[in-house]
């Protein structure tokens, strides 16, 4: 069964870090571009930053740009996102994704309508 779990959610203070993890089973990632989104309460999911399947290429929303960090790790089957200097509107729950469209090696596109595979999502929550 293809699967991504993402894990490493939680509560975070204004200011704070927390690192999301996006692992895959039953795939193989490196075929892959990753994505990873949000979606807040009463609000369209967003499309925050994405990364190529050889990890050379990486997009990001202007809203966590220079905060946020995408990575990926294709030995461990699994990508990151780094979030820094956490702001309380980056409360939301965070879904990682998996576009299989052929030419990702160097491009990702943020539209998640080009997602094959989604995650179950990570509550991120970020209060003082």
């Amino acid at each position: 069964q293809l699967q991504l779990v993402e894990s490493g959610g939680g509560l975070a203070q204004p200011g704070g870090s927390l690192r999301l993890s996006c692992a895959a089973s039953g795939f193989t990632l490196d075929y892959y571009a990753i994505g990873w989104f949000r979606q807040a309460p009463g609000k369209e999911r967003e499309g925050l930053s994405c990364i190529s399947r050889s990890g050379g290429t990486t997009n990001y929303a202007d809203s966590v740009k220079g905060r946020f960090t995408i990575s990926r790790d294709n030995a461990k089957n699994t990508v990151y996102l780094e979030m820094n200097s956490l702001k309380p509107e980056d409360t939301a729950v965070y879904y990682c994704a998996a576009d299989g469209s052929p030419d990702l090696q160097h491009m990702c596109i943020m539209a998640d309508s080009v997602y094959d595979y989604w995650g179950q999502g990570t509550q991120v929550t970020v209060s003082s």
